[in-house]
């Protein structure tokens, strides 16, 4: 199954969601007018979500986030990571 969701989050950015999922998550996109340092990081954070359970509570996917960002000194400008759990849950669900 395919959705996107787009939603404007704290503080106001835009944010766009695309997922495909069935029983874990099997590709996503996170796009929007937020920034991150280095640029490329989205994409090691959207593989890190890759096979994650559809059914995985926010703090999961949250805690995913933040040990991506951790472990790879991504800096998040103009958006977190409880913003992108939030709208990957709201997006398979």
């Amino acid at each position: 199954m395919e959705k996107i969701v787009t939603e404007k989050i704290h503080g106001g950015k835009l944010v766009r969601i695309k997922i495909n999922f069935e029983k874990n998550i099997e590709n996503i996109k996170i796009t929007g007018d937020f920034f991150l340092y280095p640029e490329e990081s989205i994409e090691k954070i959207e593989n890190s979500l890759i096979g994650i359970d559809k059914n995985s509570s926010e703090e999961i996917i949250t805690n995913k986030i933040k040990k991506i960002v951790k472990e790879n000194n991504i800096e998040l400008i103009g958006i977190d990571e409880e913003s992108i759990s939030k709208l990957i849950i709201k997006s398979i669900s």
